[in-house]
């Protein structure tokens, strides 16, 4: 009989219920978000409580069969987001452990291939969010951006942006996703704001506190990571930085309509 593990929508749910099918020996999982559950009438379901502990035991076990490259791979899929990447990513992990010697770039399994496919587009998004971050000055003191990516890759680009603004405080909200990761100059944490943004303090694209030089030096180096040139062709620009990323960027601000989430 087909069970159906319900979980909390986070990698280490989903690792917690990937757990559960092994150790229970479950043939027939589906696992799933609570939102996108139906009742079947040959059906079980089980609700999955995150266990950081069980989650671990399956990412370092998953790390050892495939490789680190291999395991980033499949947290990357996961941060697509696509509807029904569990059942994907549920084969692939099964696949994993089927194979005396598995290898992640062994394309000739669909599912290892859809993982790669999936991956390398989620990894896209995250080098085209990581040079088009704009950052804004609050009253408060740190630096805020707001972003709306196509697949869920703000924990991704923490690392990035730690390493570049070290001896800043900035936080970049996922306005799409609701929440948030915030650098205190020590580490970053991963936060909810639940309160009016308009508390932030910001005003459109443009610094506050008359500190205009200050948010222009967080600008330049991401000016400077599109060739030059392509500011003087426009089909070459646009190939560097396609229209649903303007809103994120200052030079394009008049181009197109300022975003009903931008906090004015």
């Amino acid at each position: 009989m087909k069970t159906t593990l319900l979980y909390d929508g986070t990698f280490d749910g989903f690792l917690t219920a990937v757990y559960q099918v092994f150790e229970e020996k479950i043939d027939q999982a589906e696992i799933v978000k609570p939102k996108y559950y139906q009742p079947e009438m040959f059906a079980s379901c089980k609700e999955i409580i995150t266990d950081t502990k069980k989650s671990k035991r399956v990412w370092n076990s998953l790390v050892m069969k495939t490789s680190k490259a291999g395991a980033y791979e499949l947290y990357k899929t996961f941060l697509s987001e696509i509807k029904g990447v569990e059942a994907l990513l549920l084969r692939y992990i099964i696949y994993v452990y089927s194979t005396e010697s598995f290898n992640h770039t062994d394309y000739s399994n669909n599912d290892v291939l859809r993982v790669s496919q999936v991956a390398r587009m989620v990894h896209r998004e995250k080098q085209r969010l990581e040079a088009l971050v704009r950052f804004q000055l609050t009253k408060d003191g740190f630096y805020f951006a707001s972003v709306e990516p196509d697949f869920n890759v703000v924990p991704l680009i923490a690392r990035h942006f730690k390493q570049k603004y070290a001896n800043q405080r900035w936080l970049i909200y996922d306005f799409k996703r609701n929440y948030g990761i915030y650098y205190n100059l020590d580490t970053v944490e991963r936060i909810r704001i639940e309160e009016d943004l308009n508390t932030l303090n910001l005003s459109g694209q443009k610094t506050v506190s008359g500190k205009k030089e200050e948010n222009k030096s967080l600008r330049i180096n991401y000016v400077q990571n599109t060739p030059v040139n392509s500011k003087n062709n426009m089909k070459l620009h646009k190939r560097h930085i396609p229209k649903r990323f303007w809103k994120y960027v200052t030079e394009k601000q008049q181009q197109i309509k300022k975003p009903s989430n931008n906090i004015s």
